[in-house]
């Protein structure tokens, strides 16, 4: 990867308030120490699939829990971290794009470097992929179903993030907030579900919808990132980065599909077969009446 020099000024937007802990923010020292970690996120996701099936072989033979208050307050908290993540990010992200431009948006990481906010809400990010492996928890507690998206994705997740941060990647910049954006409102639907609220079927299928458009932006932004190199444009991704990235956003976008049809596609065409043969029987009664 190659070390850009930036020939143009760099502006950040003008934030109406910077907190102390975001005016502190050192973009080095976390890289050096994400850089010095990394190995140990590997160890983490080992340690995840061990926990999450000897849990699941443990539940099997026991009562499920409730943790319903629990649940409200994990998936409140989560929801709360994700919409002040997409506050303090997507300005940036705007700024960036009618400022700087597309290019500029995944080639140069200023939104790491030279901005504070955004750059500690980058760290706040990349942290946060490995507390969301608690979401596991739950299902495995309340004895719920375990699909193979979930935990394939905590883990890809956090070793992306990881590995991204480690290099400073540009083009994680429409990566971080698109999924503070997603996490967001899906996180929020969580919790009011806890809450018992009666929520329209139609927000869990835009969730699923948007976290398929996420996946396809994802694999659309590696790309471009890969044209930029091949044509040698100046851009801190690197080729690893790119194949890494490129692999777990498709498969993931496969994976997202294969969920949405057997959720409410199949679920549906199921449905309405189970009504088909009723009114069959029904038919067949009338009939022999």
């Amino acid at each position: 990867m190659k070390n850009l020099s930036y020939t143009e000024v760099v502006t950040t937007p003008n934030y109406s308030y910077v907190f102390n802990f975001e005016k502190n923010f050192v973009h080095m020292e976390n890289r050096t120490w994400i850089q010095n970690n990394l190995t140990n996120s590997y160890y983490y996701c080992i340690i995840y699939v061990i926990v999450i099936f000897s849990g699941k072989y443990y539940m099997s033979k026991r009562s499920r829990f409730n943790l319903r208050g629990p649940l409200i307050l994990w998936s409140s908290l989560l929801s709360l971290f994700s919409i002040i993540g997409i506050f303090r990010t997507l300005p940036e992200m705007i700024h960036t794009l009618t400022h700087h431009g597309f290019y500029h948006s995944v080639c140069i990481p200023s939104f790491i470097e030279q901005d504070v906010v955004c750059g500690f809400w980058s760290w706040m990010f990349a942290l946060s992929k490995l507390l969301e492996f608690g979401d596991t928890m739950f299902i495995i507690l309340r004895k719920q179903k375990l699909i193979f998206l979930h935990w394939y994705h905590h883990i890809t997740v956090l070793l992306y993030s990881w590995f991204s941060y480690s290099e400073h990647a540009a083009s994680a910049r429409w990566f971080m907030v698109l999924n503070y954006f997603v996490h967001s409102i899906m996180y929020s639907y969580y919790a009011l579900k806890a809450m018992r609220y009666k929520i329209p079927k139609f927000i869990s299928i835009l969730i699923t919808i948007l976290q398929i458009v996420q996946m396809i932006i994802g694999c659309i932004i590696n790309i471009v990132v890969y044209q930029y190199l091949k044509n040698e444009k100046e851009c801190n991704v690197s080729h690893k980065n790119i194949i890494f990235g490129l692999f777990i956003y498709f498969t993931y976008f496969i994976l997202f599909c294969k969920f949405f049809y057997e959720s409410y596609i199949n679920k549906n065409n199921k449905f309405k077969e189970k009504i088909t043969k009723k009114e069959k029987e029904n038919h067949n009664k009338f009939k022999t009446n």
